[in-house]
């Protein structure tokens, strides 16, 4: 049977406040396809992964993970256009981190706005660093650059969505290559501070771009196959894992045909800033361009199975529908079953 997979991180509201904005939230169409369900279940989380539920899920679906851990640079490397031959690489991310009372955060990288003006400069700037340290650096766009890194393949890593708001200290690279990494960030680091970039980026009032963040390490050469996979309001490296620049329309839910999967990223960037109104505000539109849709390509047959995907850090939920099932009328429609 056809399945579609929606994929919706963070589309669990986090317990303390999930009775408020459940009774908040206007969304119908997301009620019955959670209601009238062929299955639903509790999945597994693992949090010694370092990586979000939905994040892991995205890697056992594709079969890129390693350990369980995703291992998506080669893959996305492969969406870049770029086909190395061999060594480990990673993803590498710009960053900014600071200071918060008493711990170090790293700023959600959704919010820097890195020209590819900036990005290309700081990159140019960095990249002698990384080959003097045996490390070949690879520019993908402004904000996603590549590092082949051969002696650290058994660094452990977060993905940068997972660290994001949290106390670093307990999200840092780590294991026998971590001195080496803290050693390079910390040059780069400098060659960073007080840059023209840099500068003319506060001027702007934006967050200065002062470390750099690796993750997803894998092994070049491995084909993976994610043909089936589209985004929506996705990062530039989760638009290059399913094969398409950021810019290209995603095909309509109600339209896809064929076993798919469908990331919809909109709500990421509204809960890790606990902006719960604009949270709000992305569901209700989620509801009209792709609750409804979906709801209505069920019950008239164009879609056979739709399974949903839901999350937040700690918890994640798999609903399956069906035609069938939307035909169980004495099953009262209800967001109830958001609720811890």
């Amino acid at each position: 049977m056809t399945q579609i997979s929606l994929v919706l991180p963070f589309a669990l509201p986090p317990p303390e406040l999930a009775p408020d904005l459940i009774r908040a939230l206007q969304a119908p169409a997301l009620a019955a396809l959670i209601s009238r369900t062929a299955s639903h279940q509790q999945l597994p989380v693992d949090e010694d992964l370092r990586a979000l539920p939905h994040e892991a899920w995205l890697a056992r679906a594709l079969a890129v993970s390693a350990d369980g851990k995703p291992a998506f640079a080669a893959a996305v490397m492969a969406g870049y256009g770029m086909a190395p031959a061999q060594g480990t690489w990673f993803i590498v991310n710009p960053a900014h981190t600071q200071i918060a009372r008493s711990h170090l955060l790293m700023a959600d990288m959704r919010r820097l706005q890195l020209s590819e003006e900036h990005g290309r400069v700081l990159f140019d700037i960095a990249k002698p660093y990384f080959d003097d340290n045996g490390m070949t650096l690879l520019y993908g766009d402004a904000g996603t650059w590549f590092m082949r890194a051969d002696d650290w393949a058994d660094l452990e890593t977060s993905t940068p969505d997972s660290a994001v708001g949290m106390n670093l200290t307990d999200w840092m690279p780590k294991g026998p290559p971590a001195r080496a990494f803290r050693k390079l960030q910390n040059e780069v680091q400098m060659l960073w501070f007080e840059h023209p970039a840099n500068t003319e980026r506060e001027a702007r009032g934006l967050a200065a771009i002062n470390s750099f963040w690796p993750w997803g390490a894998a092994a070049a050469g491995s084909r993976v196959d994610t043909s089936a996979l589209a985004t929506s309001a996705a990062s530039p490296w989760l638009a290059a894992l399913a094969g398409h620049p950021q810019t290209t329309p995603v095909t309509p839910i109600d339209t896809m045909s064929g076993d798919a999967i469908l990331v919809c990223d909109a709500l990421t960037e509204a809960a890790m800033a606990t902006d719960w109104a604009g949270w709000l505000q992305h569901m209700h539109h989620l509801e009209q361009s792709t609750f409804a849709p979906a709801l209505a390509a069920l019950k008239d047959g164009r879609l056979q199975q739709l399974q949903l995907i839901l999350s937040h850090r700690t918890s994640q939920i798999a609903f399956t529908t069906t035609r069938f099932s939307q035909r169980a009328f004495w099953r009262r429609p209800t967001l109830d079953r958001l609720l811890p």
